[in-house]
């Protein structure tokens, strides 16, 4: 009874003192320079990127804790030297704007008209008191929106449905710097919101419309910096994901076939740390689910695993 006891005791510090650290590194925000004026933060969450410009600072997405977005607000002031002019959320996940209460009240945020449908919708309860309702987007947008902040030029664009129906990507013109949110998960599986209009079938035309665009550098939603060829990769992996798995589909093939048979391995991709939902498993699934509603398959006609 004594070693149960001292086992218990054991146990329940290593989940005390796991808990402290896991808080702790939240608060911890890993710096990359990208440019002598533009950095990526990341640490627990998501990727933020900070641009510094001769009229204020912008700060693109704010991970998932009010207490990471007072980080952030405070790193990016230190790191550019002036105040907060813009935060812009790429998309409405809360690991992207969850942190917008840490920014002060009367920030100018920016999204995509669907990007705040969605916080009001399917993230309501979260933004229906302040501080978190007086910083829902305040300056949002269809198509694209364009600004000049300073010496920096900077073209926020909806390039079509992938990771949901309302993401933006952030064009830094002179940097030739592209901010993909998650459009684009860099060396990891990709959460797909079908719910919020994501599409598998899409997201690779969403993707060359993004690399039609002027840029060298890539900031991902998820993973390190990355090049062009690294979004040329992921695009890649999104059209194989989603032609095979249809291909399994339209035979009338079982997800436990699609999951035995759809091969990924050559592209090297992980589970995202701290989100091991997001998996080989999760993909195929999300693909076979997308592909049997396009192939009009009753729910109850569906082939069983």
């Amino acid at each position: 009874m004594r070693i149960v006891k001292r086992l218990l005791v054991a146990l329940v510090v290593v989940l005390v003192a796991g808990a402290g650290l896991l808080w702790w590194r939240t608060g911890v925000l890993d710096v990359t320079v990208i440019a002598p004026d533009l950095w990526m933060l990341a640490g627990i969450g998501s990727n933020v990127t900070v641009i510094g410009t001769r009229e204020g600072t912008i700060v693109v997405d704010s991970m998932t804790l009010v207490r990471q977005g007072v980080r952030i607000h405070e790193r990016a002031v230190a790191l550019a030297g002036k105040p907060v002019v813009a935060l812009v959320n790429t998309h409405y996940h809360l690991a992207h704007t969850h942190g917008n209460p840490g920014f002060p009240v009367g920030t100018k945020v920016v999204s995509t008209d669907r990007t705040l449908d969605h916080l009001r919708t399917r993230d309501a309860a979260w933004w229906a008191d302040s501080p978190a309702k007086d910083l829902l987007p305040n300056y949002t947008f269809r198509d694209t929106w364009s600004a000049r902040y300073g010496e920096k030029t900077i073209r926020a664009i909806h390039p079509g449905p992938g990771h949901t129906d309302g993401d933006l990507v952030l064009l830094l013109v002179e940097d030739r710097v592209l901010v993909a949110g998650d459009l684009f998960f860099n060396g990891y599986y990709p959460n797909i919101d079908l719910e919020a209009g994501g599409t598998v079938a899409g997201w690779p035309q969403t993707l060359d419309r993004v690399l039609a665009l002027d840029f060298d550098t890539v900031v991902p939603g998820h993973g390190p910096l990355a090049t062009r060829a690294d979004l040329e990769r992921f695009r890649a992996f999104m059209s194989s994901l989603w032609e095979q798995t249809a291909a399994v589909v339209a035979r009338g093939g079982t997800l436990a076939e699609a999951r035995r048979e759809v091969d990924l391995e050559p592209f090297g991709l992980r589970r995202l740390p701290f989100f091991p939902v997001l998996s080989r498993s999760f993909v195929i699934g999300r693909a076979y689910e997308e592909a049997a509603r396009v192939n009009s398959v009753p729910p109850s006609r569906m082939p069983a695993e």
